[in-house]
């Protein structure tokens, strides 16, 4: 069986009293994309700072391209590429001179390191500005030469904290598909992220963690799987007092204007929205399958943890 490219066994970090990771286990197997999502605070960037090296973990073990991030450091930080949310840079120094500094620490070989700088600058679509000073680039531009930097050492893991994060439209798809495209490399990317489409779009897998805890893991296709139904129903004594009737069968997605639109996966469920809504002499507009997006998904498991 094929070693996974990460391997997390019940880790978990605390900062004093803050428990930021609860005993989380999950893998990436080699060569694929996966999303960790989760809200602000979720334990997202901690985790991606264990497995980078940056920080210890309080319990638990990870193994990253083989090699335990505790006690073998130097060999993991050999075969990452790290992008942290804000891109540290040195203002002063221009695009191409910078990254040279960069391939020079990380070891590329002197032979070879032209020849890699160019591949990155073309690869990461900043050869344009490769005489630019850092400090008066875009953050979009920015972020680019951060990931042209995780990619100097040819590593065979990328871990990506919110990559896209601040963009604006054009920079976003720009970098979201030159992400996309690593997996087709053979790269193996961990990437966190608040765009849910964006992850929907290039990942092969995701992983949802929430108050340090993981959720839910799984693929796409498989947490997006199950027949949904939306119903949009309108009346004018849909009032105060029926939405909190509506509401305990299934949940109400949209409202306004007098009408909302529902959504259930339960033939009973359906049945009781509807004769509710005829019971207030309201009208049913109409019955259409639905699918259901990531982000739905998302907003189900994350209010059902706080429910819970």
């Amino acid at each position: 069986m094929a070693t996974p490219a990460i391997n997390v066994q019940n880790l978990t970090k605390n900062y004093g009293p803050v428990l930021a990771v609860d005993d989380i286990t999950f893998e990436v197997k080699a060569g694929e994309l996966v999303g960790f999502l989760g809200p602000n605070g979720a334990g997202k960037s901690t985790t991606m700072r264990i497995l980078t090296t940056f920080l210890p973990a309080s319990k638990g073990y990870a193994w990253v391209a083989g090699f335990d991030v505790m006690y073998q450091s130097m060999e993991v930080r050999q075969r990452i590429g790290y992008l942290p949310e804000s891109v540290p840079l040195y203002p002063e120094m221009r695009v191409r001179e910078y990254l040279s500094y960069r391939a020079r620490l990380k070891g590329v070989e002197r032979s070879g390191r032209t020849a890699r700088l160019d591949y990155c600058m073309e690869r990461c679509r900043i050869k344009e500005v490769k005489n630019r000073l850092l400090g008066t680039l875009s953050k979009g531009y920015r972020q680019r030469v951060g990931l042209a930097d995780t990619l100097l050492a040819d590593p065979p893991v990328l871990i990506l904290d919110e990559p896209t994060s601040g963009l604006d439209p054009i920079a976003h798809s720009e970098l979201r598909d030159i992400v996309g495209s690593l997996r087709g490399e053979g790269k193996t990317v961990f990437l966190s992220s608040h765009q849910l489409a964006d992850v929907e779009l290039i990942c092969t897998r995701v992983a949802i963690i929430h108050n340090g805890k993981l959720l839910i893991t799984g693929t796409i296709k498989e947490l997006t799987a199950g027949d949904v139904t939306e119903i949009t129903v309108q009346g004018a004594q849909m009032n105060n007092g029926m939405l909190p009737k509506l509401k305990a069968i299934a949940p109400v997605v949209e409202q306004s204007n007098g009408m909302l639109q529902m959504r259930a996966n339960e033939a009973d469920k359906i049945a009781a929205i509807i004769d509710a809504v005829r019971g207030v002499k309201g009208d049913v507009v109409s019955i259409v399958p639905h699918k259901r997006t990531l982000e739905e998904v998302f907003v189900e498991t994350v209010q059902k943890e706080e429910g819970a």
